[in-house]
């Protein structure tokens, strides 16, 4: 194998191929410009993109939002796992906004670029679905709870990046600049949004068709796929979900477990009084709570109503939450129109859109639904004890 480095292009000669690597930034016109002059210059036979298919819909897709179902995505429990796409798109579309340039310009540059001199397009990325999922379950709950608020607050902050820090993030890659600040203290974080994801796009561009290849991909991926090119890689192993962790499958049913043999306990050693004063503790506490955080949502009357109603039995029920109740209760009420899902691209872009676009406002619904029906359950508990 024989290697060229000039700045951020990485040339390699390996098995009968020549593969250019170019390092670019996700929102850069320079990036943009430079992909365009490379391909036409090297006119290779494939372009390989930093994209899987899903993230190659989006940008070549202005339509793509319309067809989401946001029933099913309800019932599939995928409500987190949308919000943190969403955030994600937002937090990029306002710095090339910011910059006066379109989310993933490299890319559609190198598309555009390679159609014109008629070169194949080969999507070199691991399905974002996955790696976000990985993401997800690497993560406890309180991980998750402060990835979320840390990622809605960091809206704002995309107003103060210059273009000085944009070709900073050459270094970087965007999903990673945005998730692994939050990661810091999860090492399982880096591993899955930058080793892993290096070195399936080495396995991806390495077994790209045709014998010249140019592969457009975030600079801050360059060592990596380098480093590990010649490793034989299980590409099976990085497409996996992995399955919850045992102990979040066992904690779903200790803890119903755990709250019917208070209310047991309270009948049998204390009476029915101490029972029924324990159960009426449960419902309140659980029930308001619920009901706050989709009243904090802002969501339909009917729909605090139902989280109130849910949250008790919700609770100790390992296969329902509140939350859905809510959020399903509030699609039908509020049900998103076509133009929701249109302007959902121009809607992310500021924490009010979110609350007025009734796709993300359902989202929200549900989300702080359950933030405030745990938050209930953590407080009835200890009170439930101290009756007992």
């Amino acid at each position: 194998m024989e290697i060229k480095e000039n700045g951020l292009t990485h040339r390699i000669l390996s098995d009968g191929k020549e593969i250019l690597l170019l390092g670019t930034a996700h929102v850069s016109k320079e990036s943009a410009h430079l992909v365009q002059s490379v391909i036409e210059t090297e006119k290779p036979d494939t372009v390989a993109v930093e994209l899987c298919e899903s993230r190659y819909q989006a940008i070549t897709q202005r339509k793509k939002w319309e067809e989401t179902d946001i029933f099913k995505v309800i019932r599939e429990k995928k409500t987190g796992l949308l919000m943190l796409n969403l955030l994600l798109a937002s937090f990029q579309k306002r710095v090339a906004n910011k910059l006066g340039v379109r989310p993933g310009e490299e890319m559609l540059s190198a598309i555009k670029t390679a159609e014109s001199v008629g070169a194949r397009i080969h999507l070199a990325d691991r399905n974002i679905r996955t790696t976000l999922m990985r993401v997800w379950h690497a993560m406890g709950t309180w991980d998750k709870i402060k990835l979320l608020i840390q990622l809605i607050l960091s809206i704002s902050e995309a107003e103060t990046i210059t273009e000085k820090d944009i070709e900073q993030m050459k270094q970087e890659d965007m999903i990673q600049s945005f998730l692994l600040d939050v990661g810091k203290k999860l090492p399982a974080l880096r591993q899955i949004l930058i080793d892993e994801r290096d070195r399936y796009l080495a396995y991806s561009i390495r077994n790209a068709p045709g014998k010249k290849i140019v592969a457009v991909i975030g600079a801050g991926h360059l060592p990596g796929i380098r480093s590990c090119w010649n490793e034989e890689i299980d590409v099976a192993a990085l497409e996996s979900i992995p399955q919850k962790r045992m102990s979040h499958g066992l904690w779903k049913w200790i803890l119903p477990v755990l709250v019917l043999t208070l209310f047991i306990a309270g009948f049998f050693y204390g009476g029915a009084a101490t029972g029924k004063e324990m159960i009426t503790k449960w419902v309140l506490v659980t029930g308001f709570l619920a009901g706050l955080g989709a009243a904090a949502a802002l969501a339909h009357p009917y729909s605090i109503l139902s989280s109130i109603l849910a949250a008790p039995l919700t609770s100790i029920h390992p296969m329902i939450a509140a939350g859905w109740i809510s959020g399903m209760v509030e699609a039908f009420l509020r049900r998103p129109k076509v133009k929701d899902f249109q302007n959902i691209p121009d809607d992310i872009l500021s924490v009010r859109g979110f609350w007025q676009n009734r796709v993300t406002h359902i989202l929200l619904v549900i989300i702080f639904t359950n933030l405030g029906s745990a938050l209930g359950t953590l407080v009835a508990l200890p009170m439930m004890i101290r009756v007992l």
